[in-house]
Parts: C-alpha cells; sequence; structure tokens
C-alpha cells in the first residue's frame, strides 16, 4: 500500500512540475504579447460589412451593440440578425437604428434554419443582405472601440490573408459565477490560446471576431457548410487553411462583457465548450489536465502529508505553484489593462473548476445551448437531440 502511495505521489509531483513548466511558457507568451507592436492605420480601406448574430437581451446589451455601429471607419455596414419574431432584443436594435440614423444599420428576422448550429443559420439569413466583400462577425456580448474595424482590417493587408480574427479578454458583472468565468478567460484561456499559436502557429478562428473575405468564405462551401459545426470558428480556420489562405490574428483585443446568472449556468457553459474542444482535439484537450496547476498541487501536498518525507517537497511544488499563478495575474493584468487584486480563494476555486469541469467532459457527449440539448460528434458535429421547452 506504502509503495502504490509513494507511486501515486511521485506521478503527480512530476505531473505538476510539468503543469508549472507549462505556467512559464505561458507566462512568456503573455509578455511577448503585452508587448506587441499595435497595429498602424491600413492604406487601403475597403467597406465593410459586419454581421451580428444576436438571440436574447444580453448583460450591457445596448452598449455592447451599439459599440459596433459607433465606428470610426467611413464605409460600414452593420447588420443585426434575430431568428424569433418576438425576440426582446428587436426593440433594442430598433432604437439604435433610430439613434443613429446616418449609420447604415439594418435588422434581419428569419427564422430559417440551414443546420443544427442556429448561430451559423442566422448568419446565412443576414450573408443575403450583406453589401461587401469584407466580413466581420462578432458575438452579440463583444464591446469594441471605435477604432476596432479599421484595426482588424489593416490585418487583411499581407500576403494571401483570408481570415482575420482577434482574441478577447473579460470584463464581468457582479457576481461569484460572472467573476469565475472572467478570471478564466483572463488568465487561463488567453494565455493558453497563445501558448497554442506559438507552439503550432494560427490554425483557427476566435469566435469573438472572425473577419473574412467574401471570396475566401464562399471558396470554403459558404455559411452552408458550416451550419452543422458548433466550433464553427475553428471549422472556419481550418477549411480557409486547407484551401491555401493565411489566418492571421489582429493585435485588436475585444472585451467579452461576461455575465453568468449562477455556477450552474456557467459550468454547462464551460461543459459545452470543454466537449466540443475534446471532439475536435481529443489529444490536446486529454492532457489539458496538466494547465491546473493549483489543483494538482494542491492533490500532491495532500498526498504527500502520510508519507515520510515527502510533505516538504509536496508544500513546496504548492508554493511555487502559487507563486507562478500569481505572476501570470500579475502579466495578464499588464497585458490587458485590468487592475482586479489578486484573490488566492478564487484562484482555487477557478481552478478546481476547471479541473471538474475537464473531468466531466471525457464522458458523454451531450451539451446544453441556447435552451437546446445537443450531442456533439467527432469534429465539432452538431446532433439536435431535444428543442427548447415552450
Amino acid at each position: 500500500m506504502i509503495f502504490f502511495s509513494h507511486l501515486a505521489f511521485d506521478l503527480l509531483a512530476i505531473t505538476t512540475l510539468a503543469s508549472i513548466l507549462y505556467l512559464c511558457i505561458a507566462i512568456c507568451c503573455m509578455w511577448r504579447f503585452r508587448h506587441r507592436a499595435a497595429s498602424r492605420p491600413g492604406q487601403h480601406r475597403p467597406p465593410v460589412t459586419i454581421l451580428k448574430p444576436v438571440c436574447g437581451i444580453d448583460y450591457d446589451s445596448y452598449e455592447n451593440l451599439r459599440s459596433f455601429c459607433c465606428q470610426d471607419y467611413e464605409h460600414c455596414q452593420v447588420v443585426f440578425g434575430v431568428r424569433d419574431h418576438d425576440d426582446p432584443v428587436i426593440h433594442v436594435i430598433r432604437r439604435l437604428i433610430e439613434a443613429h440614423p446616418e449609420r447604415d444599420i439594418s435588422v434581419v428576422v428569419d427564422d430559417r434554419i440551414i443546420g443544427a448550429n442556429l448561430k451559423i443559420a442566422n448568419l446565412a439569413n443576414m450573408y443575403r443582405v450583406a453589401k461587401h466583400d469584407i466580413l466581420i462577425i462578432a458575438d452579440s456580448d463583444i464591446h469594441v472601440g471605435p477604432d476596432y474595424v479599421e484595426s482588424v482590417v489593416s490585418a487583411f493587408e499581407g500576403r494571401n490573408v483570408g481570415v482575420v480574427t482577434c482574441l478577447y479578454r473579460a470584463r464581468t458583472a457582479d457576481g461569484l459565477a460572472s467573476k469565475l468565468s472572467g478570471l478564466s478567460i483572463n488568465e487561463w484561456f488567453l494565455p493558453s490560446a497563445l501558448v497554442a499559436v506559438a507552439l503550432q502557429g494560427l490554425r483557427f478562428c476566435f469566435g469573438s471576431t472572425m473577419a473574412v473575405r467574401r471570396d475566401v468564405l464562399e471558396s470554403v462551401g459558404g455559411f452552408e457548410r458550416l451550419a452543422a459545426y458548433l466550433a464553427d470558428d475553428h471549422m472556419l480556420g481550418k477549411l480557409a487553411i486547407q484551401r491555401g489562405y493565411r489566418i492571421r490574428l489582429s493585435t485588436y483585443v475585444v472585451e467579452n462583457v461576461v455575465y453568468e446568472r449562477s455556477l450552474h449556468t456557467l459550468f454547462d457553459h464551460e461543459l459545452r465548450w470543454a466537449r466540443t474542444i475534446r471532439s475536435i482535439q481529443p489529444v490536446g484537450h486529454a492532457f489539458s489536465f496538466t494547465t491546473y496547476a493549483v489543483t494538482l498541487a494542491l492533490l500532491t501536498a495532500l498526498l504527500a502529508v502520510p508519507l515520510d518525507g515527502s510533505a516538504v517537497l509536496g508544500l513546496g511544488l504548492l508554493l511555487v505553484a502559487f507563486l507562478m499563478r500569481y505572476a501570470m495575474h500579475r502579466i495578464a493584468c499588464g497585458a490587458l489593462g485590468l487592475s482586479s487584486p489578486f484573490s488566492p480563494s478564487l484562484v482555487v476555486m477557478r481552478d478546481v473548476l476547471s479541473a471538474a469541469v475537464w473531468l466531466v467532459s471525457l464522458f458523454g457527449s451531450r451539451v446544453r445551448w441556447k435552451g437546446w440539448t445537443m450531442a456533439v460528434g467527432p469534429n465539432g458535429h452538431l446532433l439536435p437531440k431535444k428543442a427548447p421547452s415552450t
């Protein structure tokens, strides 16, 4: 029994060391990102269509949507898309149109479905009124500054760039669930995305912003080609790469306005994405537990307590894991312009919750999305199971 306890401790200690090494790499990537060169205004300013699929009223919805209507860009069409004729967000959009009569803003209300991904179905309906050849797609809970479009468009100035995407940082509403979600975005997701880009190059998009040339979108099969997949951002990047186009990461970081009603909704939200990642990157997802340094260090320290001569090593690893997490917090705040204080209790809760989501995601394929229950198949393929109750 003692032999197996020592073996388990040794394995956990090695895994914790690997996790600390990952944090070192992630901190280096965040440091490089913090010192990135700002984008310069491009000489070529082609007309742009922004496609904004909307479903329901988000937290701070009016200001989020308004930020896309107030761009310092001469030729910018904004198209909002809504599926349900009774959706209350239509009134918010009508207010925006009335408040900005000088802008080219319209709304498409259409419940046509072309696939299991209702967001993509919404985009396909909006696409029919898009006037321009540069299409920018952004989620409804995103807030941007007036130079957003110019920054995104300038990234197309390069050889064979077909798609441009943006990273995002979180601005959270009050409440524990929202704070935990924001912490995950700013100090787990964003660093891991930068590590992935550093190791394998940019081969995917982020749903916060997907900007694509019309000819590139049509060459990959249009929105119809994406409609069967939950990870439409991943699929768009994959298809563009397969056809020889480059994906470029804009230096602009958009703001994700995060509001989670409860820990239950947060868990469902993160479980959906974890199972999606498992379906498109099964090996990477299987080893992603190594990013939870604090949880691994806690388990190592607890396992070390009854073992002679191991307690010091266990506590030492726990101390190093916390120091590295503090370093990550400081570099993330500096890179993203945040001023939130470091909270050890929140870090522990966040790390343990992430580990729990990862563990549950290994079993089953069901996800909940906008009231629908679906199954995620290989490559993020969506299989509808149960519609929302009425």
